[in-house]
């Protein structure tokens, strides 16, 4: 079953600064801040929730199809698509903008600021889910606001049932945007926060939201998931790790091992599970798309974690 990933792709450009901010800000000169961070170590990452879903969905074994807006410097992580067989044909180049870009600095308390720049993700309302032949499945993630709304409304038109993801784009819909999103998604998922501003501003409670779909999930980090289907509650486990490095991208590593257990019909309990694993991998690794693995190394993994074999 191909899966149809609408959302981002970009660049994230990391840096470290070994120092904490507090003691080169000053609280009562914030209004006139000028400051430079000396930061010794920087890598260059790509990034994006269409791309790193895709990439984890592939590891997976899935058949992903993630389709997005890059600008004229795409061409490295274009390469990196066909290297590791993930089909481009509906990223869109733009040649007048950049691919969007995420420039994170972190200090040692592990405080960030980041500057985001959309570049040709403010143009991704260019491309149509309509015009995709051979897909059976989709998820609209965080992307420019126009082309949310507009693949969420093509899925819904075309009959393909799709998860709604709406991440950190949430705070661009308001109450009546996103009860529009719910009415035409067939699964949604959010985090913990994201489950609250959910609530708050379509005025429903979780148990309502998750009557309207065939399945809300709800991702609470290290204390894992839940899962509100048909009237029931599935509490998924997080899968334990000594070696957390980096939670960046955790999100979307999950919502790969979700697509993949929808995709081939696995219960909820399982789906859950193959998409907490999925989670934990990603979390030892730096940056959003450095974890690997294979069928047979993911399936040992999984034996070893939840004792019985999905697959």
């Amino acid at each position: 079953m191909s899966t149809l990933i609408c959302g981002s792709f970009a660049y994230d450009t990391i840096m470290v600064f070994p120092d904490s901010f507090k003691n080169h800000i000053l609280p009562e000169q914030v209004h006139i801040l000028n400051v430079c961070f000396m930061v010794p170590e920087m890598r260059r990452e790509f990034g994006g929730c269409a791309g790193n879903i895709a990439y984890t969905l592939n590891l997976l074994g899935g058949d992903a199809v993630p389709m997005g807006t890059v600008g004229h410097d795409f061409s490295p992580y274009r390469a990196r698509l066909h290297e590791l067989g993930i089909n481009d044909r509906h990223v869109t180049e733009l040649p007048n903008s950049f691919t969007a870009q995420a420039f994170i600095t972190t200090d040692m308390d592990d405080n960030q600021i980041i500057a985001f720049h959309p570049g040709a993700m403010s143009e991704a309302h260019c491309n149509h889910v309509r015009d995709v032949d051979g897909v059976d499945l989709g998820i609209v993630a965080p992307d420019g606001r126009e082309a949310m709304i507009q693949n969420a409304r093509e899925f819904s038109e075309v009959g393909i049932p799709f998860v709604f993801d709406p991440g950190q784009g949430l705070p661009m819909f308001d109450g009546n945007d996103l009860n529009a999103f719910v009415d035409q998604a067939t699964w949604v998922i959010v985090n913990d926060y994201e489950s609250r501003m959910l609530e708050e501003k379509t005025g429903d409670s979780i148990d309502t939201i998750a009557s309207k779909v065939s399945a809300l999930i709800v991702t609470l980090g290290s204390r894992g998931s839940k899962i509100y289907t048909a009237g029931e509650v599935f509490d998924i486990p997080a899968v334990p790790t000594n070696k957390a490095i980096d939670p960046t991208g955790c999100g979307d590593a999950y919502r790969s091992g979700l697509l993949f257990g929808i995709a081939n019909e696995y219960d909820w309990a399982t789906t859950g599970r193959i998409a907490a694993l999925a989670g934990s991998i990603k979390v030892q690794c730096h940056g959003t798309q450095n974890h690997h693995f294979n069928a047979e190394s993911f399936d040992l993994q999984f034996n070893e974690a939840f004792g019985y074999a999905f697959r």
